[in-house]
């Protein structure tokens, strides 16, 4: 057949050249037109280890693919752990930064502040930053003005009274409060000075113990338990978020009802949390990066604030420290985990 004989749809997709060579007939695939799909490149720098963020990497591929992004065929994820150690965050951001990523996807502020400095021009999308304004993050919630944007974990000083006053409620005999920070964590002062007004008008004190990492978790536990403190509330912070588990058991084998900011200290053996859930925060920050994958500016994105915050009790270890859950928070509880 010759290819003017062929049909139109026979005709567009192949060629037949004959050689005067050996009389062979090549047969040569030609395009259609449609054009490859376009591969975009995602930079994840997160403090933690790979097996602690296992859940939050899911969460953020589970948003992407509902936006149209699949792993291996329109997107690929640049991942960077710094295994707890802040110190390799701007070696880790230079990296991404080398790679010529169109995005890079951060968490917690140390996270976010490393990228910013290895980049001016790649945009950066934070998922559970605190006060970025103060971080000098960004010039304002409402309009970032530089190269990052995406959500924070909190909505103002006031979410830390709130936290004390539910601890208190749990704990109502409560006056001695030990807050266990990183130092290394930039917003851990800030955080400290907003619940020290909340805190006295509450019938409480609060008092910091500082441990930087795993070697200083005993001493800072004999420390609190030595100053008679009757419960303790971690903050967070990505080095601490990797020790969560090791800083559960502490505070319960030290009997110390233990109040955190996120579900996963409580999943960890902590009494109870209130805050944003990160699950959600990462599945969320898939939508700033499908936003500014197709031409937004990031200085022109909104920080997202929470609208909801989950309340998260660990009904085991009340038992375990011989509290019963009052009734009121059993009702205003969004999961308990028996």
């Amino acid at each position: 057949m010759s290819l003017m004989a062929a049909s139109p749809a026979r005709r567009a997709g192949l060629l037949v050249l004959t050689l005067a060579l050996s009389g062979a007939v090549l047969v040569i695939p030609v395009s259609s037109g449609a054009q490859p799909e376009k591969v975009y490149r995602i930079g994840y720098l997160q403090t933690s280890t790979r097996e602690q963020q296992a859940h939050l990497v899911k969460a953020f591929e589970d948003g992407l693919r509902d936006l149209g992004y699949v792993a291996g065929r329109n997107v690929v994820i640049e991942y960077r752990f710094a295994d707890g150690k802040l110190e390799r965050l701007p070696k880790l951001a230079g990296d991404l930064v080398r790679l010529k990523v169109d995005v890079i996807v951060t968490g917690t502020n140390p996270n976010a502040i490393a990228a910013k400095r290895a980049t001016t021009t790649i945009p950066i999308v934070m998922t559970t930053s605190v006060d970025p304004v103060g971080a000098g993050l960004v010039a304002s919630v409402a309009r970032p003005g530089w190269n990052v944007t995406g959500l924070t974990q909190d909505v103002g000083a006031e979410i830390w009274g709130k936290r004390l006053a539910l601890l208190k409620e749990f704990v109502p005999r409560l006056t001695r409060l030990a807050v266990l920070t990183d130092p290394g964590y930039p917003p851990a002062p800030a955080i400290f000075k907003a619940m020290e007004a909340p805190a006295r008008t509450l019938g409480m004190t609060v008092t910091r113990f500082d441990a930087t990492g795993p070697a200083d978790l005993e001493a800072a536990f004999t420390a609190l338990t030595q100053a008679r403190s009757g419960a303790v509330f971690t903050p967070g912070g990505a080095v601490h978020f990797n020790m969560r588990n090791e800083i559960a058991k502490l505070a319960l084998g030290k009997r110390l009802p233990m109040m955190s900011t996120i579900s996963e200290w409580v999943e960890a053996g902590g009494l109870m949390s209130y805050g944003a859930s990160l699950r959600d925060q990462w599945r969320r920050a898939a939508g700033y990066v499908d936003k500014i994958l197709k031409g937004a500016r990031p200085g022109d994105l909104p920080v997202e604030q929470p609208t909801k915050f989950e309340l998260v009790v660990n009904a085991r270890t009340a038992r375990a420290l011989g509290l019963a859950i009052p009734s009121l928070l059993r009702l205003q509880a969004d999961r308990i985990i028996e």
